[in-house]
């Protein structure tokens, strides 16, 4: 069977490497990795890989180096991100390079950042419901993410706040940052109980927990918020998106680097 034959029938000869942010908080290495089990039940057949651009070994470097010098001729590398901001279009396309110069055999194919994507939203309703939190006509909706000083991955935020919207019947749903970009968790909050919502649910739009998660919580529940939903994690909306990822990239072999 050629190798255009297998990648037809599932892409399984060729390996997934996810790159994810990392942290020091071990609970985000975790969560990272619940995902990525949730993956590979999915698709067993398929060689899953985890590494991460800070804080966590192995970094995207050394997986690419273990993958080349493994015999692999083709990798996908996943940026497990749920925004195109600086790490995927700066720092892991540096890397990357770097790799194709230290193995030029390897064939590096890039893959799109989870999000934007359809399913996420249901991923945040999903987090929602699990504390009880459900689109009301009196109760507003904070989404919070990270937050980025790149504008444009602010406004991927703000289309999903829109998209949230038009799903359910909220007061109003608002966005919020938990840094590099207003506003912060507490000032949403506050702006959204002094327009007379009667309660706040704050949905936290990040893959896993750590700094910014605890960040989000501590300064909603300080503001008055009602609910705070936990991370998005190893939600089957993510798995699904990293598949469907993983053969968009195969199929189209695109972005080589």
């Amino acid at each position: 069977m050629s190798g255009d034959e297998r990648v037809e029938r599932g892409g399984t000869s060729i390996p997934l490497l996810a790159v994810a942010h990392g942290s020091r908080d071990p609970r985000s290495a975790e969560a990272v990795s619940a995902l990525f089990d949730r993956v590979r039940a999915l698709r067993p057949e398929l060689d899953v890989r985890l590494s991460y651009l800070d804080h966590v070994a192995p970094d995207a470097e050394e997986a690419l180096d273990e993958l080349a010098s493994g015999g692999a001729g083709e990798v996908v590398v996943l940026p497990t991100l749920l925004t195109a901001a600086f790490h995927s279009k700066v720092d892991l396309p540096e890397v990357l390079a770097t790799a194709r110069e230290r193995s030029p055999w390897l064939r590096v194919h890039y893959a799109d950042t989870l999000g934007p994507h359809p399913s996420l939203s249901s991923a945040v309703e999903r987090r929602l419901g699990e504390v009880g939190a459900y689109a009301d006509p009196d109760t507003a909706l904070v989404l919070c993410s990270a937050g980025s000083s790149d504008a444009e991955a602010n406004a991927v935020v703000a289309r999903l706040a829109e998209e949230l919207g038009e799903r359910g019947p909220w007061r109003e749903v608002v966005t919020a940052y938990a840094s590099a970009a207003s506003p912060t968790p507490d000032e949403a909050v506050t702006a959204v109980r002094e327009r007379g919502a009667g309660r706040v649910a704050v949905a936290t739009y990040l893959l896993a927990p750590g700094f910014f998660a605890d960040r989000i919580h501590d300064r909603s529940v300080a503001a008055g918020a009602t609910v705070v939903s936990p991370v998005l994690g190893d939600s089957p909306e993510l798995a699904r998106i990293v598949l469907e990822r993983y053969d968009a990239t195969v199929a189209a072999r695109h972005a080589v680097v």
